[in-house]
């Protein structure tokens, strides 16, 4: 499993995390870890599951995914890092 943190825009109140946790437990492959307002951070099974998936269903949900910076990516063994993608 690899933990990542998507950072969002767009929500504004509890609603909004509501349905941005409603959109991420449609996403095969998932676990969420937790959503506020501004991000949420997942755990994705790679043989079952997708990053692209997981923004895919926050956009589909009517939220932005700030694109360009992933943030706390961490694999079992492998430490913390960070990414400018």
């Amino acid at each position: 499993m690899t933990t990542t943190t998507i950072n969002i825009n767009g929500m504004t109140c509890s609603h909004c995390v509501a349905a941005v946790q409603k959109a991420l437990a449609t996403v095969p492959g998932l676990t969420i870890d937790a959503v506020t307002i501004g991000s949420a951070t997942v755990s994705i099974d790679p043989a079952t599951g997708s990053l692209a998936a997981a923004e895919a269903a926050i956009d589909d949900a009517g939220y932005d995914v700030v694109k360009g910076r992933v943030l706390n990516i961490a694999s079992p063994g492998a430490g913390e890092s960070t990414s400018d993608a």
